[in-house]
């Protein structure tokens, strides 16, 4: 089992390697196609598939397109919660009813959300799709750095799920005490599940 190193060193780390993620990640083409591939098996995850309610992120830049699967899960009359940056930088969350322009404004750092907020608590939700700029095999993932995510998944019950390109893979990510590790990362070629978030082995 991997170890946390110094936060300072882990934090020096996680910045050059930020600058170096989102360049593999601009880099990559056919990032609709992949998404649409993420989308579908996210889709046919057992979780997805038993959820009322589900989180997911709306994309920006080159992150996954994450509309897909939130078409879909509107469609199949399943509640979706999106997150909320407000002007004072505090992360919370709001129901969506429709992907539309009309139904959406803009937020903080070039994010959407519903134009007209309805409020969202941890705990309504049973599966949380979560964005990354890199992860690894232990289900450590890279942020922007910001924080949102790391607080919000130290709350956050039921699955939560990676959604990434192949590309973004790393072989070890350097991480701190703060930094929780996701339950499935999935790409557009596999569902990765971390050894440390599987059930140990019964005794024979």
């Amino acid at each position: 089992m991997a170890h946390p190193i110094s936060d300072r060193t882990a934090s020096a780390r996680k910045a050059l390697l930020r600058r170096e993620a989102t360049a593999r990640r601009e880099a990559l083409d056919g990032r609709a196609a992949r998404s649409a591939a993420i989308c579908q098996l996210v889709q046919g995850l057992p979780a997805y598939q038993a959820a009322a309610a589900l989180h997911c992120f709306l994309p920006i830049r080159s992150e996954v397109d994450t509309r897909p699967l939130v078409i879909a899960a509107l469609a199949a009359g399943k509640a979706v919660a999106v997150p909320v940056v407000g002007a004072d930088g505090v992360l919370t969350h709001s129901w969506l009813d429709a992907l539309t322009a009309e139904a959406l404004a803009s937020g903080a750092h070039g994010t959407l959300q519903p134009r007209h907020l309805q409020p969202a608590y941890v705990g309504e939700w049973t599966l949380t799709i979560v964005p990354l700029l890199a992860f690894d095999r232990a289900g450590y993932r890279l942020g922007y750095g910001k924080g949102y995510y790391d607080q919000f998944l130290a709350h956050v019950n039921g699955l939560t799920v990676g959604v990434a390109f192949a590309c973004q893979a790393w072989p070890g990510l350097p991480h701190e005490p703060h930094d929780i590790p996701l339950a499935l990362v999935v790409t557009e070629t596999e569902l990765i599940s971390p050894r440390r978030c599987q059930p140990a082995p019964r005794e024979p």
